[in-house]
C-alpha cells in the first residue's frame, strides 16, 4: 500500500496544498527527505506566487496531480548541509527556483542547460528520482540538491528577490542568449506584468534603450517614470505602431494571453528577433511573409540553467534589481490567486512563509 505524504520521508513538513482542480489551497501535512550528502536543507521564509502556480492548482495545463503544493520562487536560510556540499553552509541566504533535478548526462546538462533536459524535474507536481512527488515552496522547509540551490547576495532582500528565481531568469536568459545586452540597442518589452516589469529593469541595467509595448495606455506613467523605460507604445494605437515600424533590434514578449504577432514583427529591424516567454494556452497565428521580408526570427525561451540563474541573481545584487512585490500572509493565498486571475497585482505576490505559516 502506498505511503501517505506524511509517511514517505522522515522529516515532518507543513504547507498549503490544492487537493482538486478547484484550485482552493488549504493546510496540508507531508514530509521531506532526510538531508542527503549533496543536499541543502533550508527554512523557507518567503515564496513568490507565479502565474504558473495558478495554472497548476487548477490543472489548466492538464498535468497536475493532487495533493499539489505549489511554489517555485522559494527563499530562506540554510539549516543543514550534507557532507559533500561544497559551496553553501548553515546560515546562508538561498533560493530554489523552477527545477530540482535533471539527468546530468545529456548534452543540455553538460552545457549547464538543465532547464532543457528531457528529464528535468520540476520543483513541484513532478516525480523525484526516488519515485515520490515533489512539493513546492508554500511550505515551512525545503530540501534540494546543492546544484539546484542558488546563493543570494547579502544585499538582495529575500522577499523582493524571490520572484527573480522564476520571473527574473525567464527574462534574463533570453536577453543574454539573443544578444540584447549591447548598449545602444533598442529592445521592446511586451506586457507590463510580473515578467515584463522585471524585463525592463534588467534591460535598463544592461544599458539598452527600452520601449514597453502594452494594450493599456494607463500604464505609461508606471513604465516610464517608475520602471525607467525610455518610451511607451500602445499596441492598439495604429498611429503609434506605424511610427515605430522597423525600429527595434529585439522584443521580449511576456504576454500569456492569445494576441496578434503581426504588429510586433513589424516593429523589428531586419534580422530582429521576437522572443516569446509567455505561455498562451492556445496556438498563436504566425504570419510568414513579414519574417521573410527582413530575415526576422520568432523564438522561445524557458527559464535558464543553474549556472546562469546564479549569474542572474549575482547581477541583480550588483545592480539592486528586485521585483515589485505585495507581501501577503499564507491565509490570504486563495484571495491572492483570485486577484492574480484578474491581473490585480503590482507585480508579484510573495507569501511571508516565515511569519505566517503555522502548523495546525
Amino acid at each position: 500500500m502506498a505511503k501517505s505524504p506524511e509517511q514517505q520521508h522522515p522529516t515532518k513538513a507543513f504547507g498549503w496544498a490544492a487537493t482538486d482542480p478547484s484550485g482552493v489551497l488549504s493546510p496540508f501535512k507531508f514530509s521531506r527527505r532526510a538531508t542527503g550528502e549533496k543536499d541543502v536543507r533550508f527554512k523557507v521564509l518567503y515564496c513568490g506566487i507565479c502565474h504558473s502556480d495558478l495554472h497548476m492548482v487548477k490543472n489548466e495545463w492538464g498535468s497536475s496531480t493532487y495533493p499539489l503544493v505549489p511554489g517555485h520562487e522559494i527563499v530562506g536560510i540554510v539549516t543543514e548541509v550534507g557532507s559533500k556540499v561544497e559551496k553553501l553552509k548553515v546560515g546562508d541566504k538561498v533560493g530554489v527556483g523552477c527545477m530540482v533535478g535533471a539527468c546530468h548526462s545529456c548534452d543540455n546538462c553538460a552545457n549547464d542547460l538543465e532547464n532543457y533536459c528531457p528529464k528535468m524535474i520540476l520543483t513541484y507536481g513532478a516525480t523525484y528520482y526516488d519515485g515520490t512527488t515533489t512539493y513546492g515552496g508554500y511550505s515551512d522547509v525545503m530540501v534540494a540538491e546543492e546544484r539546484y540551490v542558488v546563493r543570494f547576495p547579502d544585499n538582495l532582500p529575500l522577499d523582493a528577490g524571490a520572484p527573480l528565481l522564476c520571473a527574473g531568469i525567464t527574462v534574463y536568459s533570453p536577453l543574454q542568449h539573443f544578444g540584447f545586452t549591447k548598449p545602444g540597442m533598442h529592445i521592446g518589452v511586451v506586457g507590463l506584468g510580473g515578467l515584463g516589469h522585471v524585463a525592463v529593469k534588467f534591460a535598463k541595467a544592461f544599458g539598452v534603450k527600452v520601449t514597453v509595448i502594452s494594450t493599456s495606455p494607463s500604464k505609461k506613467k508606471e513604465a516610464t517614470e517608475h520602471l525607467g523605460a525610455d518610451s511607451f507604445l500602445v499596441s492598439r494605437d495604429p498611429d503609434q505602431m506605424q511610427a515605430a515600424l522597423g525600429t527595434m533590434d529585439g522584443i521580449i514578449d511576456t504576454v500569456s494571453a492569445v494576441h496578434p504577432l503581426f504588429p510586433l514583427i513589424g516593429l523589428l529591424k531586419s534580422h530582429g528577433k521576437l522572443v516569446m516567454v509567455g505561455a498562451p494556452d492556445r496556438p498563436l497565428e504566425l504570419p510568414i511573409f513579414p519574417l521573410l521580408m527582413g530575415r526576422k526570427i520568432v523564438a522561445g525561451s524557458c527559464i535558464g540553467g543553474m549556472k546562469e540563474t546564479q549569474e542572474m541573481i549575482d547581477f541583480a545584487g550588483k545592480h539592486n534589481i528586485t521585483a515589485d512585490v505585495e507581501v501577503i500572509s499564507i491565509d490570504y493565498v486563495n484571495t491572492a490567486m483570485e486577484r492574480l486571475q484578474k491581473a490585480d497585482v503590482r507585480y508579484r505576490f510573495v507569501i511571508d512563509i516565515g511569519n505566517t505559516l503555522k502548523a495546525a
